[in-house]
């Protein structure tokens, strides 16, 4: 194993921008489909499918048909807490210490399952399986801004109740051009008036005035993304002004045909132009990577030092919504590893 690899492997590491849903491997797909008849059949094809197109979606919406593909796996809280014990085993195998993880609550609401019975059977389970395991884990409730504002007041609603029980932020992802920011604006400023953290995808579909208009309305503390900001200096300047890091997601970029290869995404433009940026793997499972792949990726295509690898942790680790003593623990951690 190549010493970029080995160093990838034992860092410690943190994940800010990970869905539930999209976390949904192969195996787990097949656990979730046991015994529910042409399930397993449909599960099979539809996994044949997915490695045939080498995990990339020619559209937004090819990816939506996908992830409503897997959201509707999740059938009860047992389903989502058994997704949250799998992820949590993935997370330890790739020594991931931390991870905020977002759970789609507005495609619980949509689904019209009993969002606090799911939420507290995937509570317990990442309790249980992070004693074990050693993973700490927090949850962002997540809306979907073309189902609108009040789709979205609802959410919060549930993120506000769970506040004091995991809960450490509000976001909003999906359609950006159906779902525009200047929509949600009140809707932010109550989450932060009831003490969440805010985030929300910026210019992952949508060009860089989205990410600007998610800074200025919604008044977030990062963003999910925002690819497009590369291509405006003022925006750049505006993420760096304000110490808004992005939650860059380099392989769901490319799964998505935002950017041809991993090499190009924008990384020294970000880096240049003083945007602190964050490494993640978005939805693993639909985009055929994973948080160790995308630093060794990253490493690979920008030629990134040991140092610069763990940098980016840290960056992740100053990022998190996390006390600052657990932070210092975990920076603590990541120096040990490079010292070793």
């Amino acid at each position: 194993m190549p010493l970029a690899e080995e160093f990838i492997a034992k860092l410690p590491k943190v994940e800010l921008h990970l869905h539930l849903e999209g976390s949904l491997r192969p195996d787990t797909l097949r656990e979730l489909s046991r015994g529910k008849g042409r399930m397993e059949s449909e599960v099979e094809q539809w996994i044949l499918g997915r490695q045939q197109h080498e995990y990339r979606y020619s559209t937004f919406m090819e990816f939506v048909e996908a992830f409503k593909f897997v959201v509707l796996m999740l059938e009860t809280p047992e389903d989502y807490a058994l997704a949250t014990v799998r992820l949590m085993e993935w997370l330890a195998a790739q020594n991931v210490k931390y991870a905020e993880i977002t759970l789609s609550a507005g495609v619980v609401l949509w689904k019209q399952q009993p969002l606090d019975q799911v939420y507290e059977a995937i509570r317990a389970a990442s309790l249980e399986a992070g004693a074990r395991l050693g993973v700490r884990v927090n949850w962002i409730f997540d809306a979907v801004r073309q189902f609108g504002a009040e789709h979205a007041r609802e959410v919060l609603t549930w993120a506000s109740r769970y506040r004091s029980r995991g809960v450490v932020a509000f976001g909003l992802g999906g359609d950006e051009v159906r779902g525009p920011a200047s929509l949600f604006a009140d809707v932010y400023r109550d989450a932060r008036d009831c003490g969440l953290h805010t985030v929300a995808h910026a210019g992952e579909t949508s060009g860089p005035e989205s990410v600007r208009r998610t800074v200025e309305l919604l008044q977030v503390e990062r963003i999910g993304h925002g690819l497009a900001a590369a291509r405006d200096p003022e925006v750049c300047a505006l993420l760096r002004d304000r110490g808004i890091p992005l939650e860059a997601c380099p392989g769901s970029n490319v799964a998505m045909g935002l950017i041809p290869e991993f090499r190009d995404y924008p990384l020294r433009t970000f880096e240049g132009a003083g945007v602190i940026l964050t490494l993640n793997s978005d939805d693993p499972a639909l985009f055929g990577t994973s948080i160790e792949l995308e630093f060794a990726r990253a490493a690979g295509a920008f030629s990134l030092s040991g140092e610069q690898v763990a940098a980016l942790c840290e960056n992740s680790v100053r990022a998190a919504f996390l006390p600052e003593e657990e932070k210092q623990q975990l920076l603590a951690q990541i120096q040990q590893a490079v010292a070793a």
